[in-house]
């Protein structure tokens, strides 16, 4: 039986005009089709009909299929000879695991192609008016994680992080909110840098939260924001009323949280 090709395919942060002329013609020939929970229902929605769907989404300690599982069913899938889209939401190597399951279908001698996507913090920082970097406001981009696996309490260098010249995103924070700016207001960064949240980024479902470091937590939780939720620390969050352009075109859901 001649084997298959698994193509790990960055879906970007939701908005299905921002998928690359790649991936969407991969989505629209693929056989299978293995997506996380963070790919967009109008993204979905261009699988075609008859498309074999699996669904292989993780959330924090709700997993459906564990990593392991995740990686076997690829292997599985590209040995069976059929044409495999894994579609991971934003780029499939920033935070997205991407690497990893490509070193297994590499060991397994499975042929692999990746498709890189825009990423969430890039796409959903753009649609609420944050740019990430800007002449005097802001000389380099860190993104990091905002939960580590298994529970494990964050223990970054937070004196490193702390640095008002430089911009942050964290994926997947919104859980330890409180933890994180706590620790970056202890290391020195000012209470009143201003910080945003940003759930479903790109989408018509998006809502936007501004505020500082200090107050971030306390707005997020008074509107009840869900994940998935970027945030972004650092002063160009000061841009986003002068930048705005998407939450003005899309009234309701996608309106900013009047706070």
């Amino acid at each position: 039986m001649p084997q298959g090709k698994v193509y790990l395919v960055g879906a970007g942060p939701g908005d299905p005009d921002l998928l690359t002329v790649k991936a969407a013609r991969l989505i629209a020939n693929a056989e299978v089709v293995v997506f996380d929970r963070l790919v967009s229902p109008e993204i979905l929605a261009l699988v075609p009909p008859g498309t074999t769907r699996i669904y292989a989404g993780k959330q924090l300690a709700h997993h459906h299929l564990v990593q392991d599982e995740i990686n076997e069913l690829l292997v599985g899938l590209g040995r069976s000879g059929r044409n495999v889209v894994r579609l991971k939401g934003g780029d499939p190597f920033v935070f997205g695991r991407g690497s990893e399951e490509a070193e297994v279908l590499a060991r397994a001698g499975i042929a692999f192609e990746v498709v890189p996507g825009i990423s969430s913090a890039s796409g959903c920082a753009t649609y609420a008016g944050i740019p990430l970097t800007h002449r005097g406001l802001s000389q380099g981009v860190r993104l990091l994680p905002g939960h580590f696996r298994d529970g494990k309490t964050l223990d970054y260098d937070w004196a490193r992080l702390a640095d008002p010249e430089c911009t942050l995103v964290i994926y997947m924070g919104l859980t330890n909110l409180s933890h994180i700016a706590a620790e970056l207001m202890g290391a020195g960064l000012p209470a009143d840098m201003p910080a945003a949240a940003v759930e479903n980024g790109t989408t018509p479902r998006q809502r936007r939260v501004l505020g500082t470091l200090a107050t971030l937590p306390e707005l997020a939780a008074a509107v009840e924001l869900k994940a998935p939720t970027l945030i972004i620390v650092g002063k160009v969050v000061s841009l986003a009323g002068q930048l705005d352009w998407f939450c003005h075109e899309h009234d309701g859901a996608a309106a900013e949280a009047a706070l």
